[in-house]
């Protein structure tokens, strides 16, 4: 999976662009409320650049309004969110749109287009912006196809509808690259719903996405042992602000009683991660 992401004029490399400090994410002291709701209250957090933080939590504790944030979809009522170091919150409209061309998103259900090939889901930015011939914008959709691991040559043409629930996901991630070359990739639920085989090679991918292009990501999920595969870092929501930011070895020595209750039925995955997964050191 090494190589560089072919360009228009020559080769482009998959890579995080650092904030001061290190961390291409800030969260700093963040309140968000919606309806006379609040949804997040003074929540502080960084990602380190290149490394994977995973958020934790219950149903509807706000995992995804994260996320949300990060893309400037919402603002928060106090605080900051830094992303590559800008306000997102603070920035001209223009701004905000040249930082999210850094962000790759993929979403739970991978949001693929039903009417349109692989190939057009895969080129769908690239070519709406109208900047490329359709040659280029096929040779990437090639190259992002089989960088995750699929034959462009036989699913070039194909519809989604063709494809397995696993393989969609695979597409989706693809687009998110193709698209936006990204220094941060979001997940969110990038598991949910997949056979056992498509689970280990959606995760594969977002680790090897970390280990030979550095990318930053933030996944969101409630599969606690693929989350302990993919997390440099994690991060545990409950009532509304942060009851936990740790490594793996920490998750595990834990006693707060929230964060004990919530991985419970994971007790054994969450025992033996620090042994399995912290060959690599964890980031912040």
């Amino acid at each position: 999976m090494g190589g560089s992401a072919p360009g228009a004029s020559g080769a482009v490399r998959l890579a995080p662009e650092e904030a001061p400090g290190g961390n291409a994410i800030v969260f700093d002291g963040v309140t968000y409320a919606i309806g006379g709701r609040t949804i997040l209250e003074d929540v502080s957090f960084g990602v380190a650049a290149g490394c994977i933080k995973v958020i934790m939590g219950p149903s509807g504790i706000g995992k995804s309004t994260i996320l949300r944030l990060i893309l400037g979809l919402i603002r928060p009522q106090r605080g900051r969110v830094l992303v590559l170091g800008k306000d997102v919150a603070r920035i001209s409209g223009e701004e905000r749109s040249d930082l999210r061309q850094r962000i790759g998103m993929v979403f739970q259900n991978g949001a693929l287009f039903d009417s349109l090939t692989v190939g057009e889901n895969v080129g769908y930015s690239l070519l709406d912006h109208g900047h490329l011939r359709l040659d280029e914008v096929e040779r990437r959709a090639r190259y992002y196809l089989e960088l995750v691991g699929l034959d462009a040559d036989r699913l070039l043409d194909a519809l989604p509808d063709e494809l397995s629930v696993g393989m969609q996901r695979r597409v989706a991630i693809a687009r998110a690259l193709a698209s936006n070359q990204p220094a941060i990739m979001l997940y969110d639920e990038p598991t949910t719903g997949l056979d056992p085989a498509s689970v280990e090679t959606i995760t594969d991918i977002i680790v090897r996405l970390r280990q030979e292009m550095k990318v930053t990501g933030i996944v969101v999920t409630h599969e606690i042992p693929h989350a302990l595969k993919v997390g440099n870092r994690f991060l545990f929501l409950y009532d509304r602000r942060v009851a936990f930011e740790g490594s793996s070895e920490d998750l595990a020595e834990s006693t707060i009683p929230e964060l004990a209750e919530f991985l419970l039925p994971f007790k054994i995955s969450v025992a033996n991660a620090f042994h399995s997964f912290s060959a690599e050191g964890n980031g912040q």
